[in-house]
């Protein structure tokens, strides 16, 4: 059944790795519905959300293809009842309204957006949540002239996750093994490399 996942992968800060994770969907011919990278919460590694509507054998699979990314350190892949996520909106509407029409200022307040920016000609009012909320206050503010709106990509952490960082530290300490094994063609360059 399709539904939407949220991709989170764990990478260096390469270029051109965003242009080689959107070619794996892009080959599939799997649109992505949002994109954000951010830095990690350690330093030197960024992190990638990606939201996509598809199938879990589907999104298994690209989220294997994408950790086989040199840059990329790990894949998780989660529905949106795993994850905590929010989008942010701002919306501009003219300031003669707002000022003249109490209704549009309750409206507001009962959709959580506050001012951000005061002007005469227009005010912009900024607003967290899930996109159902977001597109609701779009509703309110057609009828009232909203000039502009844009949205954010979605933020999202994973519910039930002690976090990457505390798997990358763990690495981190791990003793190698104490089995070595010697290179049988080490010190045989002139054997094994003639014609």
């Amino acid at each position: 059944m399709r539904q939407e996942y949220n991709i989170t992968a764990y990478t260096e800060n390469q270029i051109g790795l965003l242009n080689r994770i959107a070619i794996i969907f892009s080959r599939r011919k799997i649109n992505i519905e949002s994109l954000n990278t951010s830095p990690s919460e350690i330093e030197g590694i960024h992190r990638f959300n990606i939201v996509i509507v598809e199938t879990e054998e589907v999104v298994r699979k690209i989220a294997g293809q994408i950790e086989k990314q040199v840059e990329v350190l790990k894949v998780y892949y989660n529905t949106n009842e795993d994850v905590i996520w929010q989008e942010m909106a701002l919306y501009k509407v003219p300031t003669d309204v707002i000022a003249e029409k109490a209704l549009v200022e309750r409206l507001l307040r009962e959709n959580g957006a506050r001012a951000v920016v005061i002007r005469k000609d227009y005010t912009v009012f900024e607003t967290t949540g899930h996109r159902e909320e977001t597109d609701n206050l779009i509703k309110v503010l057609q009828p009232y002239g909203l000039i502009e709106f844009v949205r954010s990509a979605r933020i999202a952490i994973i519910k039930d996750s002690e976090g990457f960082n505390k798997k990358l530290r763990e690495f981190e300490q791990r003793e190698p093994g104490s089995e070595v094994v010697e290179n049988e063609y080490l010190n045989s360059r002139e054997k094994v490399f003639t014609m």
